[in-house]
């Protein structure tokens, strides 16, 4: 029996037969929503065992009524910024028994709303956008999307949407922090590089214009975008793109949107024979894994990876059963590396 069953999915009607128990029984055991005797639990686990029995995802969900199946849409892959903060969230939702569904929305608004209708297609019960475009997707696409389903955002500080809850960073904060920072190591001649199609970059360099602008030191060419912020090509684009800006505008200090761009400035002083931090300070901000493994480290700002995802499938389920919305916001912190220090003048 167990030989011919093998030959072909098994089913939990098969598992049941070959550990002399109800098919109820069997779906206790798997869905640990039950206790049952352990003698009994361990028969069923060495039939599910032997007969390699895979739970059937949409039979369970028909059987509980709902779906138990989380969408998430993440701009890029190459970022290890979303890698930590998927992390987070995979880890959070095994532990209630749920699973994942990603869509990449490539950092293009109009693919992070197709995203969306895809993950409507598949009967999620709620929906995670990582460092959402809202800024630049019309208002009323993720109105209408909060009245569908249950949907959280994390790391959007651009557009507030009624019905929605949000697990972010104060990046706004964590911006001036930075500034602060290298503004007490005596740098004043700071070059605020950014990025394009993210609410994040935008928060960023409205702190900066703030912070320069009032101490009289705001100088618009000292904003560099670089494009495309979180793709493989990253590095590189702001490595060719700073050198010339370095060279014309000669900071002493530069704060990159994210570490991918703080690699590429570092890469691009190296090239031009700068010294750092002796001759330019650079700092970076997310806290990636990258940034420590750089020589000299980077100096950046962490952004609690693991803990938004965490918290944002916390808020999510919440959400999911009934719960009210929620915003939870969390501090940036200051990781002082190798890749800043006191302004010793124009270089």
């Amino acid at each position: 029996m167990a030989d011919e069953t093998n030959k072909k999915n098994a089913t939990v009607v098969d598992v049941a037969r070959l550990a002399q128990v109800s098919v109820a029984t069997v779906s206790r055991v798997v869905n640990g929503n039950y206790s049952v005797r352990p003698s009994t639990k361990a028969r069923v686990t060495a039939a599910i065992q032997q007969l390699h029995y895979v739970p059937n995802v949409q039979a369970r969900e028909l059987n509980l009524q709902h779906s138990t199946t989380i969408g998430v849409v993440v701009p890029s892959l190459y970022n290890m910024f979303f890698a930590e903060v998927i992390d987070g969230i995979e880890g959070a939702v095994r532990e209630q028994q749920y699973s994942l569904l990603f869509n990449c929305a490539k950092n293009d608004p109009q693919q992070e709303m197709d995203c969306i209708r895809a993950l409507f297609a598949r009967n999620v019960a709620g929906i995670i956008v990582i460092s959402p475009n809202t800024a630049h997707i019309h208002a009323d696409f993720y109105a209408d999307v909060v009245k569908r389903t249950p949907l959280v955002f994390i790391n959007n500080g651009w557009q507030q949407i009624p019905g929605a809850s949000y697990v972010d960073n104060d990046e706004r904060q964590g911006s001036r922090a930075a500034l602060e920072y290298l503004i007490g190591l005596g740098h004043e001649r700071i070059l605020f590089v950014r990025g394009v199609n993210s609410d994040s970059y935008t928060v960023k360099e409205e702190a900066y214009r703030q912070v320069m602008g009032a101490r009289g030191w705001f100088d618009e060419r000292f904003i560099v975008n670089i494009g495309e912020g979180n793709s493989v090509s990253t590095v590189d684009r702001t490595h060719d793109m700073l050198q010339a800006a370095v060279q014309d505008l000669q900071p002493t200090a530069i704060l990159c949107c994210n570490d991918l761009m703080g690699v590429g400035a570092l890469n691009a002083c190296q090239s031009l024979g700068l010294d750092v931090p002796g001759d330019v300070s650079i700092m970076g901000y997310d806290n990636i894994a990258l940034s420590r493994l750089v020589v000299p480290k980077l100096t950046t700002m962490d952004q609690n990876m693991q803990e938004l995802g965490r918290n944002a499938v916390q808020v999510l389920l919440a959400r999911i059963k009934g719960g009210k919305t929620q915003h939870i916001t969390l501090q940036n912190t200051l990781v002082d590396r190798e890749t800043t220090g006191p302004c010793k003048g124009s270089f």
